[in-house]
């Protein structure tokens, strides 16, 4: 199952929908301003929270969790010492790691289970710039929380192209 996101409205603050292939609200997007730090709440089309997703305030390396009941469910990081791409790691709070690995800036990367793909993230589909997909390619994967790892990575590496544009200034 595909899924559209509009990547410009991943401020905070901003609210929208992530529709399925069809064009159908499959997950609403709350972003929550008043908050002490970065918090973004995915939930179903009939409203119940999916997912809190939220930027740690302190890490030795930016660091975003997936929480699911009030629970870390994941926690995503980029990886330390990749020389040629950007690869994130999603560790499991039962302790297995997804790898987010690709063309992370341009939006096509893959997520990976011990070398299977969960999902794709493409903008290719797509003319318009701002906007990618997410393809979930197992039934059996947790849709959610493939989507809110890939909101993790656009938000982290937007964060640090940020920073990178602050220094050469």
């Amino acid at each position: 199952m595909k899924y559209l996101v509009r990547e410009k409205l991943f401020a905070i603050g901003d609210d929208y929908w992530i529709e399925d292939e069809r064009g159908d609200r499959a997950f609403y997007v709350d972003g929550k301003v008043m908050r002490v730090r970065e918090t973004l709440e995915l939930r179903d089309a009939r409203g119940a929270e999916v997912a809190v997703i939220r930027k740690k305030l302190v890490s030795l390396r930016d660091t975003m969790t997936v929480e699911r009941g009030g629970n870390v469910l994941v926690t995503v990081r980029k990886k330390r010492l990749t020389l040629l791409r950007d690869v994130f790691r999603a560790e499991l709070a039962s302790g297995e790691e997804l790898e987010v690995r690709g063309d992370i800036v341009d939006k096509e990367f893959d997520i990976e289970y011990e070398g299977e793909r969960l999902a794709r993230i493409s903008r290719k589909w797509f003319r318009m710039r701002d906007t990618y997909a997410i393809d979930v390619e197992r039934e059996d994967a947790d849709a959610g929380m493939l989507i809110a790892i890939a909101v993790c990575v656009d938000r982290l590496v937007d964060k640090e192209h940020e920073e990178h544009d602050k220094h050469d200034d």
